[in-house]
Protein backbone atom coordinates (compact mmCIF):
# COMPACT_ATOMS: atom_id res chain seq x y z
CA UNK A 1 0.00 0.00 0.00
CA UNK A 2 0.91 3.67 -0.06
CA UNK A 3 2.84 5.56 2.19
CA UNK A 4 -0.62 6.74 3.86
CA UNK A 5 -0.64 3.03 5.55
CA UNK A 6 0.63 4.09 8.83
CA UNK A 7 -1.47 4.99 11.74
CA UNK A 8 -0.99 8.19 12.24
CA UNK A 9 1.58 8.35 15.51
CA UNK A 10 -0.45 10.75 17.50
CA UNK A 11 -3.61 11.91 18.29
CA UNK A 12 -2.27 15.61 16.45
CA UNK A 13 -2.01 13.90 13.39
CA UNK A 14 -4.79 12.33 10.81
CA UNK A 15 -5.61 11.75 7.26
CA UNK A 16 -7.50 13.45 5.17
CA UNK A 17 -9.79 11.26 2.16
CA UNK A 18 -11.81 13.51 -0.46
CA UNK A 19 -15.10 11.69 -1.31
CA UNK A 20 -15.28 11.26 -4.76
CA UNK A 21 -19.31 10.99 -4.54
CA UNK A 22 -19.05 14.86 -4.65
CA UNK A 23 -16.99 14.66 -7.64
CA UNK A 24 -17.12 16.16 -11.22
CA UNK A 25 -18.04 12.53 -13.28
CA UNK A 26 -17.49 14.28 -16.11
CA UNK A 27 -13.76 15.38 -15.28
CA UNK A 28 -12.97 12.48 -13.06
CA UNK A 29 -9.32 11.71 -13.82
CA UNK A 30 -8.24 15.12 -13.37
CA UNK A 31 -10.63 16.02 -10.19
CA UNK A 32 -8.53 12.93 -8.83
CA UNK A 33 -5.34 14.34 -9.58
CA UNK A 34 -6.34 17.97 -8.20
CA UNK A 35 -7.27 16.32 -4.74
CA UNK A 36 -4.14 14.20 -4.57
CA UNK A 37 -2.25 17.66 -5.61
CA UNK A 38 -3.87 19.61 -2.87
CA UNK A 39 -2.47 17.24 -0.35
CA UNK A 40 -5.29 13.97 0.19
CA UNK A 41 -3.71 11.21 2.08
CA UNK A 42 -6.85 8.63 0.63
CA UNK A 43 -9.62 9.03 -2.12
CA UNK A 44 -12.62 8.06 -0.58
CA UNK A 45 -14.53 5.65 -3.32
CA UNK A 46 -18.35 5.77 -2.29
CA UNK A 47 -19.80 2.60 -3.85
CA UNK A 48 -23.60 2.21 -3.76
CA UNK A 49 -26.15 -0.32 -5.10
CA UNK A 50 -30.00 1.32 -5.02
CA UNK A 51 -30.26 -1.99 -2.92
CA UNK A 52 -28.59 -1.23 0.46
CA UNK A 53 -28.76 2.30 0.32
CA UNK A 54 -31.00 4.51 -2.17
CA UNK A 55 -28.56 5.73 -4.64
CA UNK A 56 -26.84 4.04 -7.87
CA UNK A 57 -23.27 5.25 -7.84
CA UNK A 58 -19.91 3.72 -9.18
CA UNK A 59 -18.28 0.44 -9.62
CA UNK A 60 -14.99 -1.55 -10.20
CA UNK A 61 -14.52 -0.29 -13.32
CA UNK A 62 -14.06 3.61 -12.75
CA UNK A 63 -11.97 2.18 -9.96
CA UNK A 64 -9.58 0.33 -12.26
CA UNK A 65 -9.61 3.18 -14.42
CA UNK A 66 -8.53 6.01 -11.84
CA UNK A 67 -5.96 3.59 -10.46
CA UNK A 68 -2.80 4.91 -13.16
CA UNK A 69 -4.14 8.59 -11.71
CA UNK A 70 -4.15 7.67 -8.01
CA UNK A 71 -0.28 7.59 -6.32
CA UNK A 72 -1.95 7.11 -2.65
CA UNK A 73 -4.17 4.66 -1.20
CA UNK A 74 -8.19 4.40 -2.48
CA UNK A 75 -10.59 3.48 0.14
CA UNK A 76 -13.74 1.57 -1.31
CA UNK A 77 -16.71 2.19 1.25
CA UNK A 78 -19.39 -0.75 -0.27
CA UNK A 79 -22.55 0.36 0.56
CA UNK A 80 -24.24 -2.98 -1.33
CA UNK A 81 -25.49 -6.02 -0.21
CA UNK A 82 -24.72 -8.71 -0.61
CA UNK A 83 -21.14 -7.49 -0.47
CA UNK A 84 -18.65 -10.68 -0.88
CA UNK A 85 -18.84 -10.95 -4.96
CA UNK A 86 -17.74 -7.57 -5.25
CA UNK A 87 -14.87 -7.52 -3.00
CA UNK A 88 -12.01 -9.79 -5.32
CA UNK A 89 -13.39 -7.15 -8.09
CA UNK A 90 -12.63 -4.21 -6.31
CA UNK A 91 -9.08 -5.62 -4.91
CA UNK A 92 -8.49 -6.60 -8.64
CA UNK A 93 -9.28 -3.09 -9.65
CA UNK A 94 -6.98 -1.39 -7.34
CA UNK A 95 -8.39 -1.00 -4.12
CA UNK A 96 -6.21 -0.57 -0.88
CA UNK A 97 -8.49 -0.36 1.64
CA UNK A 98 -12.23 -1.61 1.11
CA UNK A 99 -15.38 -1.20 4.19
CA UNK A 100 -18.55 -2.61 3.95
CA UNK A 101 -21.81 -2.88 6.55
CA UNK A 102 -21.68 -5.78 9.31
CA UNK A 103 -25.58 -5.90 8.15
CA UNK A 104 -24.75 -6.41 4.83
CA UNK A 105 -23.01 -9.72 5.25
CA UNK A 106 -24.43 -12.96 6.57
CA UNK A 107 -20.35 -13.72 7.87
CA UNK A 108 -19.23 -10.52 9.27
CA UNK A 109 -15.93 -12.60 10.43
CA UNK A 110 -15.60 -14.31 6.85
CA UNK A 111 -16.22 -11.29 4.84
CA UNK A 112 -13.37 -8.73 6.93
CA UNK A 113 -11.00 -12.05 5.71
CA UNK A 114 -11.94 -11.88 2.84
CA UNK A 115 -10.68 -8.58 1.96
CA UNK A 116 -7.62 -9.72 3.68
CA UNK A 117 -7.31 -12.61 1.85
CA UNK A 118 -7.14 -10.59 -1.34
CA UNK A 119 -4.22 -7.93 0.15
CA UNK A 120 -6.40 -5.20 1.04
CA UNK A 121 -6.92 -3.27 4.46
CA UNK A 122 -10.53 -4.35 6.41
CA UNK A 123 -13.13 -2.12 7.99
CA UNK A 124 -16.56 -1.94 9.25
CA UNK A 125 -18.64 0.72 8.77
CA UNK A 126 -21.09 1.45 11.57
CA UNK A 127 -24.43 3.67 10.55
CA UNK A 128 -25.69 6.14 12.94
CA UNK A 129 -28.17 3.89 14.82
CA UNK A 130 -25.80 0.33 14.75
CA UNK A 131 -24.22 -0.25 17.70
CA UNK A 132 -20.89 -0.72 17.97
CA UNK A 133 -20.51 -3.96 19.53
CA UNK A 134 -20.68 -5.91 16.60
CA UNK A 135 -17.13 -5.27 15.94
CA UNK A 136 -16.25 -6.61 19.68
CA UNK A 137 -15.62 -10.20 18.48
CA UNK A 138 -14.15 -9.46 14.89
CA UNK A 139 -11.89 -6.48 16.18
CA UNK A 140 -8.27 -9.06 15.49
CA UNK A 141 -9.55 -9.02 11.81
CA UNK A 142 -10.19 -5.11 11.74
CA UNK A 143 -8.08 -2.65 10.35
CA UNK A 144 -10.56 0.49 10.04
CA UNK A 145 -13.68 1.13 12.12
CA UNK A 146 -15.64 3.82 9.83
CA UNK A 147 -18.58 5.60 11.24
CA UNK A 148 -21.23 7.26 9.76
CA UNK A 149 -22.08 10.62 10.41
CA UNK A 150 -25.03 10.90 8.27
CA UNK A 151 -27.37 8.20 7.00
CA UNK A 152 -25.81 6.75 3.98
CA UNK A 153 -27.16 7.28 0.47
CA UNK A 154 -26.38 10.74 -0.62
CA UNK A 155 -23.58 13.39 -0.40
CA UNK A 156 -23.84 17.11 1.13
CA UNK A 157 -25.62 15.55 4.26
CA UNK A 158 -25.47 17.48 7.67
CA UNK A 159 -23.26 16.19 10.05
CA UNK A 160 -25.31 13.88 13.11
CA UNK A 161 -24.15 15.20 16.63
CA UNK A 162 -24.08 12.44 18.35
CA UNK A 163 -21.54 10.64 15.85
CA UNK A 164 -19.56 12.59 18.40
CA UNK A 165 -20.00 10.14 22.09
CA UNK A 166 -19.83 7.16 19.54
CA UNK A 167 -16.39 8.41 18.34
CA UNK A 168 -15.23 8.63 21.88
CA UNK A 169 -16.66 5.13 22.82
CA UNK A 170 -15.22 3.58 19.49
CA UNK A 171 -11.75 4.96 20.93
CA UNK A 172 -11.66 3.58 23.94
CA UNK A 173 -12.75 0.35 22.62
CA UNK A 174 -9.92 0.74 19.84
CA UNK A 175 -7.08 1.83 22.20
CA UNK A 176 -8.10 -0.76 24.43
CA UNK A 177 -7.20 -3.05 21.79
CA UNK A 178 -3.95 -2.14 20.59
CA UNK A 179 -2.67 -1.63 24.62
CA UNK A 180 -3.44 -5.51 24.76
CA UNK A 181 -1.49 -5.80 21.39
CA UNK A 182 -4.06 -5.46 19.02
CA UNK A 183 -3.18 -4.46 15.43
CA UNK A 184 -2.80 -1.10 14.21
CA UNK A 185 -7.18 0.33 13.35
CA UNK A 186 -7.77 3.84 11.91
CA UNK A 187 -10.76 5.54 12.89
CA UNK A 188 -12.63 6.81 10.07
CA UNK A 189 -15.68 9.04 9.87
CA UNK A 190 -17.88 10.06 6.87
CA UNK A 191 -20.52 12.33 6.25
CA UNK A 192 -21.02 16.07 7.12
CA UNK A 193 -17.16 16.55 7.48
CA UNK A 194 -16.77 20.65 7.60
CA UNK A 195 -13.59 23.28 8.06
CA UNK A 196 -16.07 24.50 11.41
CA UNK A 197 -16.43 20.94 12.81
CA UNK A 198 -13.46 18.49 11.93
CA UNK A 199 -11.70 19.84 15.34
CA UNK A 200 -14.38 18.67 17.85
CA UNK A 201 -14.40 15.35 15.33
CA UNK A 202 -10.74 14.74 15.73
CA UNK A 203 -10.90 15.97 19.56
CA UNK A 204 -13.70 12.95 20.11
CA UNK A 205 -11.38 10.21 18.61
CA UNK A 206 -11.13 10.42 14.69
CA UNK A 207 -7.44 10.14 12.98
CA UNK A 208 -9.27 9.98 9.65
CA UNK A 209 -11.47 11.96 8.37
CA UNK A 210 -13.97 11.53 4.77
CA UNK A 211 -14.54 14.91 3.57
CA UNK A 212 -16.95 15.20 0.19
CA UNK A 213 -18.39 18.60 -0.56
CA UNK A 214 -16.73 20.32 2.02
CA UNK A 215 -13.59 19.86 -0.53
CA UNK A 216 -15.18 19.70 -3.87
CA UNK A 217 -17.71 22.30 -3.67
CA UNK A 218 -14.43 25.03 -2.58
CA UNK A 219 -15.00 27.72 -4.92
CA UNK A 220 -12.04 28.40 -7.23
CA UNK A 221 -12.15 32.05 -6.09
CA UNK A 222 -11.05 31.14 -2.64
CA UNK A 223 -8.47 28.85 -3.81
CA UNK A 224 -10.06 25.48 -4.86
CA UNK A 225 -9.34 22.50 -2.85
CA UNK A 226 -6.02 23.75 -1.78
CA UNK A 227 -7.22 26.07 0.00
CA UNK A 228 -9.79 23.95 1.78
CA UNK A 229 -7.63 20.68 2.53
CA UNK A 230 -4.87 23.61 4.27
CA UNK A 231 -8.17 24.61 6.26
CA UNK A 232 -9.40 21.41 6.93
CA UNK A 233 -5.93 20.59 8.40
CA UNK A 234 -5.12 23.66 10.11
CA UNK A 235 -8.32 23.52 11.97
CA UNK A 236 -7.93 19.33 12.32
CA UNK A 237 -4.61 20.19 14.20
CA UNK A 238 -6.78 22.67 16.96
CA UNK A 239 -7.72 19.54 18.57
Amino acid sequence: MSHSSARPSSAADFLIAPSLLSADFAMLGQEVRNVIDSGADWIHFDVMDNHYVPNLTIGPLVCEAIRPHVKIGIDVHLMVEPVDALIPLFAKAGANIITFHPEASRHVDRTLQLIRDHGCKAGLVFNPATPLALMDHVMDKVDVVLLMSVNPGFGGQKFIPGTLAKLVDARQRIDTHMANGGQTIWLEVDGGVKVDNIAEIVRAGADTLVAGSAVFGAPDNNGGYQAVMKLLRKNARQA
